[in-house]
């Protein structure tokens, strides 16, 4: 599967996604001016309403001006209609969202896509759910073919909600209509950056690794930018050079990175011609394995540490198998299942049930394993315990909740993001549900989110329970919905 972003030349002119309070086709992304700037980042309707201020206070101190609002706002509610994935839209039609299902939802205008981000973790607080919020991100900029490239370490603050409701008679004072805020730090990066993954241990220190088109993983240290953009007065570093970087891939690129929750400092590398590699950080230096897993056929697409056995972890591949190795013997993987009959894009391994892993594929399915049915050897491999095909193309990412054991978050590159609580049974009652063109729509399907085009990547925020942020050609969005608390 391919998954660079869209081509240098393109870059001027893509769709923009969710614009706070619109999902709108039409509007175009500004034009860059220069490398990792951002214009008019946080946009609000109310900056497209300014013109009229004047008139509409005027109109309001006349005692006029409420009326004009209610009967324009019947008319937009007589056009509204209902949308449902896969519909064509017709001339003139745009997506609007409803802004009654989103707690929270606001939109990050970028110059230079993403291809690649993670949440960095911040002194905050864990399980915030007051308004404003605040969320720090570690991102790539995607430019083919460029040498400068850049991370960006952003600050997204006073993130207010914005749900809205026809009937609420009161002002929700978390739901103030001011722009958020955002600030970022920017450190030069040798090539497009494929993939970008932090440490999971953060307390003290923010490590993140990037994958370059150039061959390279770089090992990064956050922290001086994490913490100057919390207190302006930290001093940065004069010159932005990696602590480390693996060469043992050569020129061949990679987009499979991951660290292990559970020893500090273990990172593995998987690239194009099916390698693995193996890197350990340490207080005292960084080394990696002269001798690679290898055993793929094609490509590693992803790779996933177990959260609860320190010497296990997973690998998918195009070579449509996800295999399951020991840290400790890199001649052969412990299992290896036929996961699909497409290449295995994505995988996502539970952390509070360690013995479910998901994978999503490139003919827009997604399933989800029982390790405890995986047995190594020869003979008929295991069954998925779920498959879903609601997404028309390619998963792009999948993610379980972090605190939820049967929740789960899937991207496509239908530009849908979906949201699963696979602890739904159906009921017989609601069997038959379908769409205008006669899919059935799954009772374990909790909420589409649309308004970004060609969506890459998608997290949760671990310390903002319920929310979530996603990366696309169209730009960046945070938000929360009443599905998930």
């Amino acid at each position: 599967m391919s998954k660079r972003q869209a081509e240098h030349d393109d870059l001027n002119g893509h769709g923009n996604g969710i614009n706070n309070a619109n999902q709108s086709h039409a509007k175009q992304l500004a034009e860059r001016n220069a490398m990792g700037e951002f214009e008019d980042a946080w946009d609000d309707e109310i900056e497209e309403e300014s013109e009229n201020e004047e008139g509409m206070e005027e109109e309001e101190e006349a005692g006029e001006g409420m009326d004009v609002d209610e009967k324009e706002e019947d008319e937009e509610e007589q056009e509204l209609k209902l949308y449902l994935p896969g519909q064509p839209l017709e001339e003139g039609e745009v997506l609007e969202a409803d802004q009654s299902v989103y707690v929270m939802l606001h939109n990050l205008d970028v110059r230079l896509p993403f291809l690649s981000f993670d949440v960095l973790e911040d002194k905050l607080g864990d399980e915030r759910k007051n308004f404003p919020a605040t969320a720090f991100v570690a991102a790539g900029t995607s430019v083919p073919g460029v040498r400068d490239n850049e991370i960006l370490v952003m600050k997204m603050s006073n993130l207010h909600k914005t749900q809205q409701h026809d009937s609420d008679d009161e002002e929700d004072p978390d739901a103030l209509d001011e722009d958020p805020v955002l600030e970022y730090k920017s450190i030069p990066h040798v090539g497009c950056v494929n993939r970008l993954r932090v440490m999971p241990q953060q307390k003290d220190n923010h490590i993140a690794a990037t994958w370059s088109e150039t061959g390279k993983v770089h090992i990064w240290d956050l922290s001086p930018y994490m913490n100057n953009l919390s207190v302006p007065t930290t001093p940065l570093p004069k010159t932005a050079k990696p602590l480390y970087t693996v060469h043992n891939h050569g020129r061949e690129e990679g987009y499979a990175l991951d660290w292990s929750p559970l020893d500090t400092g273990r990172l593995l590398s998987g690239d194009n011609n099916g390698l693995i590699y193996h890197t350990t950080v340490t207080a005292s230096g960084c080394n990696t394995d002269s001798v690679a897993f290898k055993e793929h056929k094609s490509s590693v697409e992803d790779l996933q540490w177990s959260p609860s056995e320190r010497n296990v972890f997973a690998s998918c591949s195009s070579d449509q198998t996800v295999k399951i190795w020991d840290t400790r013997n890199k001649k052969r993987s412990a299992v290896s299942i036929r996961a699909s009959g497409s290449d295995v894009n994505v995988i996502t391994w539970n952390k509070k049930a360690s013995y479910l892993l998901a994978s999503g594929h490139d003919d827009g399915v997604f399933s989800v394993w029982d390790l405890r049915m995986f047995k190594g050897g020869p003979g008929a491999g295991p069954s998925p315990v779920a498959t879903f095909k609601w997404h028309t193309a390619p998963i792009t990412s999948i993610e379980w909740h972090p605190t939820e054991e049967s929740v789960l978050a899937v991207s496509g590159d239908d530009d849908q993001l979906t949201l699963w609580d696979l602890s739904v049974e159906p009921d017989t009652e609601e069997e038959g549900r379908l769409t205008s063109n006669g899919v059935e729509i799954p009772p374990q399907l909790l909420f589409v989110h649309q308004g970004q085009s060609q969506i890459k990547e998608l997290h949760w925020h671990r310390q903002i329970p319920g929310c979530v942020l996603s990366t696309s050609n169209s730009g960046f969005n945070i938000f929360k919905t009443i599905s998930i608390s």
